[in-house]
């Protein structure tokens, strides 16, 4: 009898262990999926929002319906706030760097510990960039101007100091031992500006993303002076080096993620892991990243959690370097 009773123990404890697991492993959306972006129409973050959610419906991921929301406002800080109000898995977030910049700078006090981390999906990369006729050619020479004089040289970023282009190139020249507390930033509304100022010989360096100067390299108009990659970019990017080959040890991702509610169930949790995992690998994914040059840098929810543990304290160290923190 009590062998039999032993055994109907044991069988007991792995129903409710299949239970549990079942229970985790089929949960589904049941009504509309909001995707919030948490700025406005068109930029980088709405594109990939938008790209994922044909993904979700021409890949049948899942049944229920979706939608994109855009939230601007407060350097995204009106994003973030609207899925910090929510609580399950039928309302996700794209992220970027402001999530972490905008605690770091004190202009929000929301935290990414405020969130699930589910996926981090890509890496785009800042590119410093000339005219072709400027009188310097690579990062060696700006470098080397600006360990004289920290100002000798106007640097256009957009759209915000201490945002991610203004990180990327405050971290590549900290790397290079500049003292970049004292660098020359001109900040404009946008990437387009930057362009039209670098263009028109208003500044002497400009920096953004690679997708929005490749063509201009292409057509011979600008020079790159050094990409924050871990390895040259493809297309009309292959020849423009990167900082780490010009012997300047720097690597600046800025990546693109995906957020959730804190405290997401784990059958939901679940869910979402193992359909962005399911996403990167689709082709209109893979043909939409090579498109854009971003780095296929997709991290599961885990991953994503101690990458953001480890990027917050590295964001505020260049931020206390320009001089923007204390």
């Amino acid at each position: 009898m009590k062998s039999a009773a032993r055994y109907a123990v044991i069988g007991m404890l792995v129903t409710a262990a299949w239970v549990t697991h079942a229970a985790q492993g089929d949960w589904a959306p049941e009504k509309n999926v909001e995707l919030i972006v948490p700025s406005g129409p068109a930029g980088g973050l709405d594109r990939t929002a938008r790209t994922i959610q044909k993904i979700w419906r021409d890949s049948k991921l899942f049944a229920a319906p979706s939608t994109v929301a855009n939230r601007p406002g407060g350097s995204g800080a009106m994003g973030y706030t609207a899925l910090a109000q929510l609580k399950d898995g039928h309302a996700l977030a794209m992220a970027s760097p402001t999530l972490l910049t905008n605690h770091i700078l004190g202009t929000s006090r929301i935290h990414h510990t405020d969130f699930t981390p589910v996926a981090m999906l890509l890496s785009e990369y800042i590119v410093i960039y000339a005219r072709a006729d400027a009188p310097f050619t690579n990062a060696r020479e700006v470098v080397e101007r600006l360990k004289r004089d920290p100002a000798a040289l106007s640097i256009a970023i957009g759209s915000v100091v201490g945002g991610t282009t203004h990180i990327g190139v405050g971290a590549a020249l900290k790397a290079a031992g500049v003292p970049v507390k004292g660098l020359k930033t001109v900040v404009f509304k946008s990437g387009a500006e930057n362009l039209t100022a670098i263009l028109g010989g208003h500044v002497d360096l400009a920096a953004g993303p690679a997708d929005q100067v490749s063509r201009h390299i292409e057509s011979g108009k600008l020079r790159v002076i050094g990409i924050t990659s871990p390895q040259r970019l493809r297309g009309a990017m292959a020849n423009a080096p990167t900082w780490k080959e010009q012997g300047v040890d720097v690597v600046v991702e800025t990546w693109r993620g995906i957020m959730a509610p804190k405290d997401l169930p784990p059958a939901q949790l679940a869910f979402w892991d193992s359909t962005f995992a399911r996403l990167v690998q689709s082709d209109e994914w893979k043909k939409d990243a090579e498109a854009n040059l971003w780095g296929t840098t997709y991290r599961n929810s885990a991953d994503a959690k101690r990458m953001l543990d480890a990027e917050y304290p590295r964001l505020k160290s260049v931020l206390v370097e320009l001089g923007l923190v204390k």
